[in-house]
């Protein structure tokens, strides 16, 4: 699970947010702020894609039943 391409993306941004935030002493409150920020609005977005896709394989399982699991080819 870790190895999701949006995970590494989200932890590598996180470590070079983190890593500014650390060498920029004049800046580094508000880089700190950004960087809580971002984790915040990534896990939300994680979790809402998350969500959706759950829902759209739930509705696609259900098309299928309906349909007698034929995947909707049109045959008869």
């Amino acid at each position: 699970m870790f190895n999701h391409p949006w995970i590494v993306y989200l932890v590598a941004m996180l470590d070079v947010r983190i890593e500014r935030a650390r060498n920029a002493p004049s800046r580094g409150a508000s880089a700190v702020e950004w960087v809580i920020i971002t984790a915040i609005i990534a896990g939300v977005a994680l979790g809402l894609a998350t969500l959706i896709k759950t829902m759209v394989e739930g509705k696609q399982a259900e098309i299928q039943d309906n349909f007698g699991g034929t995947g909707g080819a049109g045959d008869p």
